[in-house]
């Protein structure tokens, strides 16, 4: 009866742990599916022309599933053209109905698509649940917040229910251990002393270990903790993508071009002095040097391959040094990704605030491939800017101590003299 006590003390332990552990490791992969389906979604600008719920330049995704095959839908993302002229009959009516064609992105795996495939699914999920709970405010943003709320509360009800396990079975053990004692004290202390003359020392250890119950609830209860912190410090960095270093359509070399050759980051991220965004610089930029630098040195007297993918995407011919009509645009991969709820205008910084590239994008002039550097989350963008000096030598401070010169003499002043004609104030 003593064994039978023990084990239903251990298996309803064993159950509460098991069942964390379950739930930490089911929530986080689910997650990290929809996640991961959610960054490919919006670094490949799939959100420039389909959204869910609604048609944009391309059709509604919500219900794909019930409408294609999960396999055709993976041909047409790898190949949308080549489905079109094969005379496949939902093809050609997309093609029919909208009037642009989706580019190929034949870089995508199977996985990936799966993975973009089952944030549209939890996308809908979140609209449905929207619209069911308060269909006036159905396309809001909070389905994320309920989400979080709904895990929370599973997961400390989920302890509950197993310590309330645990506590019902230790009354029941207490009470099987009352009545063996009474009938069975002299045959226990016999039998105890006879195991323990045979007994080696861990073997002693781990029943001294059992018996001091405060004990076994104390380590219990660190390794509930221990496993919900690491849950928990899991589910937090859903969405960081620190270290994120994408396969881009050539081999372009930071390390080369602003580390050796110690080219100017704004020579090709013009952007960067006078608008929100770096700017990815266009083929021609790059053309400026290489229509003569080939690096034939480096390749036996023949063009660089990374830079012969160069001239064909402008169409270049080396030999009679002219450009042909047949361009195609290099299709980046974006590394660097924000939330569409947040703003951030690199003029305002590099030209005002005078921050370096490398503050926020790390050593780029020793990267031979460009990774993100930063985590890129609010509590960093926070920290910078409590530790970071504000620079008052520039025009911009000069501009409002111009204003409230004048304002102090009566004179007027209007939201031109501070800065309200910038562009960033409305054009995201």
């Amino acid at each position: 009866m003593r064994n039978i006590s023990s084990v239903l003390g251990r298996l309803a332990k064993s159950i509460s742990i098991s069942l964390v552990l379950l739930f930490a490791v089911t929530t986080t992969t689910q997650a990290q599916d929809a996640a991961n389906g959610a960054a490919l979604f919006k670094s490949n600008a799939c959100n420039s022309c389909h959204a869910v719920g609604k048609k944009l330049t391309g059709p509604d995704l919500a219900g794909l599933t019930e409408r294609r095959d999960e396999a055709w839908i993976v041909k047409w993302i790898h190949n949308p053209q080549g489905m079109i002229d094969s005379g496949d009959e939902q093809a050609v009516a997309l093609k029919a109905e909208y009037a642009t064609t989706m580019a190929p992105y034949a870089s995508l795996s199977e996985g990936d698509i799966k993975d973009i495939i089952a944030y549209l699914q939890a996308e809908e999920a979140k609209k449905k649940e929207k619209a069911a709970a308060d269909p006036a405010a159905a396309g809001g943003s909070s389905a994320s917040s309920d989400a979080n709320n709904l895990m929370i509360i599973g997961l400390i009800a989920l302890f509950v229910v197993a310590v309330a396990v645990i506590f019902a079975l230790n009354r029941v053990t207490k009470t099987l251990e009352r009545v063996i004692a009474n009938n069975q004290a002299s045959i226990d202390a016999a039998q105890a002393k006879t195991d323990e003359e045979g007994e080696s020392g861990s073997v002693k250890f781990a029943k001294a270990f059992l018996k001091n119950k405060k004990l076994v609830f104390f380590v219990v209860l660190m390794v509930v903790g221990l496993l919900g912190v690491a849950g928990w410090k899991t589910m937090w960095n859903v969405g960081v993508h620190e270290g994120y270093k994408p396969v881009q359509p050539i081999k372009f070399s930071h390390q080369i071009h602003a580390g050796v050759n110690q080219i100017e980051c704004q020579y090709c991220h013009g952007g960067a002095f006078k608008s929100k965004n770096a700017s990815i610089p266009s083929a021609n930029v790059c053309m400026n040097c290489h229509n003569t630098i080939t690096a034939s040195d480096h390749y036996d007297g023949n063009i660089s391959p990374e830079i012969a993918k160069l001239y064909r995407a402008v169409d270049w011919d080396p030999e009679s040094r002219s450009y042909g009509t047949n361009t195609r645009p290099i299709e980046w991969v974006r590394i660097h990704n924000l939330p569409d709820f947040a703003y951030f205008n690199h003029s305002q910084h590099v030209v005002v605030a005078g921050v370096e590239c490398q503050t926020c994008h790390g050593p780029i002039q020793d990267m031979e491939e460009v990774y993100q550097y930063s985590p890129l989350t609010m509590k960093w963008c926070i920290d910078c800017h409590k530790e970071t000096s504000v620079n008052t030598d520039n025009a911009y401070y000069d501009q409002l101590i111009e204003a409230h010169d004048k304002l102090k003499k009566g004179e007027k002043m209007t939201a031109a003299m501070i800065g309200g004609l910038e562009c960033g104030k409305c054009h995201y």
